[in-house]
């Protein structure tokens, strides 16, 4: 076959980078790679390539627990593939039945499992378990398993910005229960991670 097209290898690129700048926290640099790979990709004028570059971008967000609706993806909407609609609403927490089959492997088996954390614990890919964890949670799913996931999810890979999330998430439960040791606790870590982004 022929070698990837110039627009292909940038756009993978800046996409690549644009997700670890923004999971790390650094806002700057992740604008900056989105825009560069969104404008890669736009050069192809294919509509369902740049609905799935947005939902890309909504997914980090939902991934740290920065829910909204995607108002990005929400535009090209109606030129997005299949898959990519399926995917959208499994972001928002809205996937049915009929979309299991359209989404990748992790939100597959996280949303059609009876007991999602067990499923949870068997993604490979550090982004996509963190996501489906995120998306568990917007379903009100979300346990102190499924949470605590998440927390090492994100620690083992140094992913700032939804770490911090989960944290806070971490300590909410924990003030609920009454737990005051693990709420301090919880608050140090969100201390020494928050210390780390302010530099």
């Amino acid at each position: 076959g022929h070698p990837p097209a110039d627009w292909q290898v940038n756009a993978r690129d800046s996409l690549d980078d644009a997700v670890e700048a923004y999971l790390a926290g650094n806002d700057r640099l992740a604008a900056r790679q989105f825009l560069r790979g969104k404008s890669e990709v736009a050069r192809t004028g294919r509509l369902s390539l740049a609905a799935r570059v947005e939902l890309l971008h909504c997914a980090v967000r939902v991934a740290s627990l920065d829910f909204d609706d995607c108002p990005a993806y929400q535009a090209l909407a109606r030129d997005a593939a299949p898959a990519e609609q399926a995917y959208a609403r499994y972001l928002a927490g809205l996937a049915q039945p009929a979309d299991w089959p359209l989404l990748p492997p992790a939100a597959r088996a996280t949303s059609a499992s009876a007991a999602p954390e067990t499923e949870l614990l068997a993604v490979a890919d550090p982004l996509a378990q963190l996501l489906a964890a995120a998306v568990l949670l917007r379903r009100g799913e979300g346990n102190d398993r499924i949470i605590a996931t998440a927390v090492d999810g994100a620690s083992a890979q140094g992913w700032r910005r939804p770490l911090l999330a989960w944290l806070h998430v971490q300590q909410q439960r924990a003030l609920a229960r009454g737990a005051a040791d693990e709420v301090t606790q919880v608050q140090r870590r969100i201390e020494l991670v928050s210390r780390r982004m302010l530099r």
